[in-house]
């Protein structure tokens, strides 16, 4: 779909509803309280079961949710994203809608981004590095352990294909580095019996309790991490760079997990030569995405 072909079907309310109801209920209306199929049109918005007296609209419980603006800036904002190699800014999307709040564009991206994940992606497989490491501002204090200070520790994998390709990648916040936090994201990302490959960290020792093979990075000539776990310091060389320059470094400790979201989006979908349907794909996201007021999302001006 040319940029063209999507003002041509993304026009007006009536034709992002029409696309929205499709998306939601590709087999027919399907009431949310009682999965009734029968329904009364109430007006040009609203859907009133037959069953049980439920109205509804294609944006309830949505990321839609509430929202004053029209439909089809967010389906700009929404093709926007998805156009935008380098990745979404907050000043960017206000410039292109033409909005007179930062703090709406900067909201909107953020909904936009929960809507990346997923919910029914696979896991990781095969052989799949590991590692984990800091992103974020100066540290402050002494350093323990695998550091300390004001950064964030964030742990992340990719899986190696044939040939030295690189594959899908997850990255994920976690609160410390020791078994628990590490060894509970692998086993929420990466499937059952797949190899992974770490450093030496001890936390990693008990993979293979978790059905897991492990295999302990070792090379008499490798001297840094990068060495050790090239792929996955690939990866993590890229997202502080994209951080950096993005974002100017401005992502906050809270909202960290919803940038990584989007890195791991864009990254994992980087051969994709289809605009649109990465826009398909994240309109579907949308609607299956539970709504997040902005009030969900910050608790001061400071989170800007």
């Amino acid at each position: 779909m040319t940029f063209d072909e999507f003002v041509k079907n993304f026009s007006t309310e009536e034709q992002c509803r029409n696309y929205l109801f499709k998306l939601r209920w590709p087999n027919g209306f399907e009431c949310p309280n009682c999965a009734g199929k029968a329904c009364w049109h109430i007006g040009d918005v609203l859907f009133e079961c037959k069953s049980c007296g439920r109205q509804t609209s294609v944006i309830a419980g949505t990321i839609f949710q509430g929202t004053r603006k029209p439909l089809k800036s967010w389906f700009t904002a929404i093709w926007w994203v998805t156009t935008q190699k380098n990745g979404a800014s907050a000043e960017g999307l206000k410039q292109v809608l033409g909005l007179k709040s930062y703090e709406t564009a900067w909201s909107w991206l953020h909904k936009i981004r929960k809507a990346m994940v997923r919910s029914d992606r696979t896991k990781l497989s095969g052989k799949v590095e590991v590692d984990d490491f800091y992103v974020g501002g100066e540290e402050h204090g002494g350093s323990t352990g695998r550091g300390t200070g004001n950064k964030v520790l964030v742990i992340g994998a990719i899986e190696l294909r044939e040939g030295g390709k690189l594959g899908r990648i997850r990255l994920g916040v976690v609160p410390d580095a020791a078994k628990e936090s590490l060894v509970g994201f692998v086993k929420e990302n990466v499937a059952s019996g797949s190899e992974i490959i770490t450093d030496g960290w001890s936390s990693y020792a008990s993979l293979p309790a978790n059905n897991y093979t492990h295999t302990v990075y070792v090379q008499k000539r490798a001297t840094t991490e990068e060495e050790k776990l090239p792929h996955v310091h690939l990866i993590i060389s890229l997202l502080k760079r994209w951080l950096l320059g993005t974002h100017q470094g401005a992502a906050s400790e809270k909202h960290m997990q919803s940038y990584l979201d989007e890195f791991v989006f864009r990254f994992n979908r980087r051969k994709s030569a289809k605009r649109g349907l990465l826009f398909y794909r994240l309109l579907e996201g949308a609607v299956a995405t539970k709504p997040t007021t902005t009030r969900d999302l910050y608790s001061s001006k400071d989170d800007f």
